[in-house]
């Protein structure tokens, strides 16, 4: 039996548009109806996508078990062995996915557990073995920490953008609106997403800010440079149909002239423009890496740039501090020069 995620606008404001379904149309009921609760928490379509995606996945794994068809989710078939069942198939999968999205599906499987049984996977099957140790004088005794079923991650490295290929993407566009788009990114540091979201009210051209709707549905308020406000204000006084659309960005031609820019629609132009420049890296978060490298490297401080960015920790944050051998050349020469100052040099 096959199954897909399919989106449906017949369905109620309480219920999430993304359904799965069978090869028939059959809905998986136990599936959506933990995709309507998290369409009542207030999560938006994109993460509703996102968590349907992973369930997806763990659906056509179960209904290729002797024990399951996907249609079903019994408690029985249903424990922390079949966590650990899901985590090894999927490393053996060639190619395996990465560590990151494995450890994705497991914690959605977590919360699944918790949403239909009331309480967390019991963690017995996927242990190390539990260790006793000897508390100090009046200390009670106590088992260590339970181990987690979650797979190393190697730490993440932010690749920017050189300013020469920064200079060969931004010259092969020829319209405002798409040298407006990657304006955004570059130089506000702005999630594809939340370009496409933006409408004509979040647009405080005269104040010079920018209100932005992040992720989770966060607003924040942020600075517009002036060669920001440019590049916006030359794309809607010269480039942007006549349209009741509250979206700043929207299509230029064909049958969709007026109707807001889709993240397909930005795909395709980033593809488009990938294959002219030969600029493989050049993608959206690309532009936002660079944004954020081009921060820490002009001096602005983390707690600053976190706000910028819209990141929920400083952790994030963190990753943009990044010393590459040209830095720590650059940093050594400064030095260098310092102490062989004339005024620093002891006169025989």
């Amino acid at each position: 039996m096959t199954f897909r995620l399919v989106r449906r606008d017949d369905v109620a404001a309480s219920a999430s548009p993304y359904r799965l379904v069978n090869e028939t149309g059959s809905e998986v009921e136990w599936a959506n109806r933990f995709l309507d609760m998290q369409r009542v928490r207030g999560l938006r379509e994109l993460s509703l996508r996102y968590y349907g995606n992973l369930l997806l996945h763990f659906i056509r794994w179960q209904s290729l078990r002797p024990e399951g068809d996907g249609m079903r989710l019994e408690a029985p078939g249903f424990t922390a062995a079949t966590l650990l069942d899901y985590v090894r198939s999927q490393r053996q999968e060639r190619p395996a996915p990465s560590a990151e999205t494995i450890n994705s599906r497991s914690s959605m499987l977590r919360r699944l557990f918790r949403f239909y049984f009331h309480q967390d996977m019991p963690h017995a099957p996927c242990l190390v073995r539990r260790q006793w140790w000897t508390p100090p004088a009046g200390r009670s005794r106590k088992r260590g920490p339970a181990a987690d079923l979650r797979l190393r991650v190697p730490p993440r490295v932010i690749e920017p953008l050189s300013m020469e290929q920064v200079r060969r993407f931004w010259d092969s566009f020829g319209t405002a609106r798409d040298i407006a788009v990657v304006g955004l990114m570059l130089l506000n540091g702005l999630r594809s997403c939340e370009v496409l979201s933006l409408e004509l009210e979040d647009l405080l051209l005269s104040e010079g800010q920018l209100r932005v709707h992040g992720k989770g549905g966060k607003a924040r308020m942020m600075p517009l440079p002036p060669e920001t406000i440019r590049l916006l204000d030359c794309y809607l006084r010269t480039e942007r149909p006549l349209t009741n659309a509250a979206r700043v960005f929207v299509s230029l031609k064909g049958k969709a002239r007026g109707k807001p820019m889709t993240p397909a629609g930005r795909r395709s132009l980033f593809r488009h423009h990938r294959a002219v420049t030969s600029i493989g890296k050049a993608n959206p978060h690309r532009f936002r890496h660079t944004f954020g490298s081009d921060m820490i490297r002009a001096g602005v401080s983390l707690p600053a740039l976190q706000r910028l960015m819209g990141h929920a920790n400083i952790e994030t944050t963190m990753l943009y501090v990044r010393i590459s051998p040209q830095d720590v050349y650059e940093e050594y020469a400064r030095a260098v020069v310092k102490q062989t100052a004339p005024a620093r040099i002891a006169q025989p």
